[in-house]
């Protein structure tokens, strides 16, 4: 049978998601107390891979497996044998025809970011940080040019595998409050780096060091030496996963989060 799990992680245990010689990654971490739980080798395939310092509210994954437990068991038991940085957040039981990466025609990510002359230690790993005003205005001008279906890849990771650069970003929102500005990403599915390197962008449009305009200029020529220098991986969340209703898939535990309302999962 095929059991599809929820999952949530703090990226700063971890050096990234996918499985690493010689490196702690979640993947590695959650695999390994599935097995444990279940006394058989298991291999899981996940919505979208993170990388290191990046955070999760909504990861899903989905593994093949006899073995038969109820619904609340497989979060319960496997919960047991992971550390405090990964907990299994819901489980169930879905047909073959799910696959976490590929039924997923959704993604959302948010990314917080602390605006103050001094950082703050108490933020480490859970926000970006950048130490002078940002002109939210400008930033929101700056991010119309990226949405609809583009060619992302002055916004792609050299070491990006996608076999497209080609994506749609459906919105980009940006939230002020306080010293906090939020930002929430959706789109169809997003490349390697593609949301730091947008923020190191928006953040270099909202320093007044480019217009608006010019992240359409770097989006049309398509070259990352154009670009911004790729952000800070410490304010970035994986926040939500949509699958098509039939999967009944459900939303994400996001109560636990600090900034869990000001947006909807």
């Amino acid at each position: 049978m095929r059991i599809a799990l929820g999952i949530q992680y703090d990226g700063t245990a971890f050096s990234g998601w996918q499985v690493q010689v010689q490196q702690a990654t979640a993947q590695q971490t959650l695999e390994r107390a599935l097995s444990k739980f279940i006394g058989a080798p298991v291999s899981t395939t996940v919505a979208g891979r993170t990388d290191a310092g990046v955070h999760a509210l909504g990861q899903v994954v989905h593994f093949d497996t006899d073995v038969m437990r109820r619904d609340f068991s497989w979060v319960r038991g496997v919960n047991a044998f992971l550390p405090n940085s990964i907990a299994v957040q819901w489980a169930k039981a879905v047909p073959d025809t799910f696959n976490a990466r590929f039924a997923a025609y959704e993604r959302t990510y948010y990314y917080v970011l602390y605006t103050h002359p001094v950082r703050a230690p108490i933020l480490e790993g859970r926000a970006g940080w950048v130490y002078v005003p940002v002109d939210i205005d400008a930033m929101r001008a700056a991010a119309l040019h990226l949405i609809g279906k583009h060619d992302f890849s002055a916004f792609r990771s050299s070491e990006c595998q996608a076999k497209t650069a080609v994506k749609h970003l459906y919105a980009i929102d940006i939230v002020s409050r306080g010293q906090f500005i939020h930002f929430r990403f959706r789109g169809n599915a997003f490349l390697h780096h593609m949301v730091r390197n947008i923020m190191g962008c928006l953040i270099a449009v909202g320093r007044g060091r480019h217009t608006p305009d010019w992240l359409a200029q770097v989006r049309d020529n398509g070259d990352r030496r154009e670009a911004a220098p790729t952000f800070m991986p410490d304010g970035l969340y994986l926040a939500r996963v949509a699958y098509p209703p039939e999967f009944d898939i459900p939303a994400p535990h996001v109560a636990a989060f600090a900034w869990s309302d000001i947006w909807d999962a």
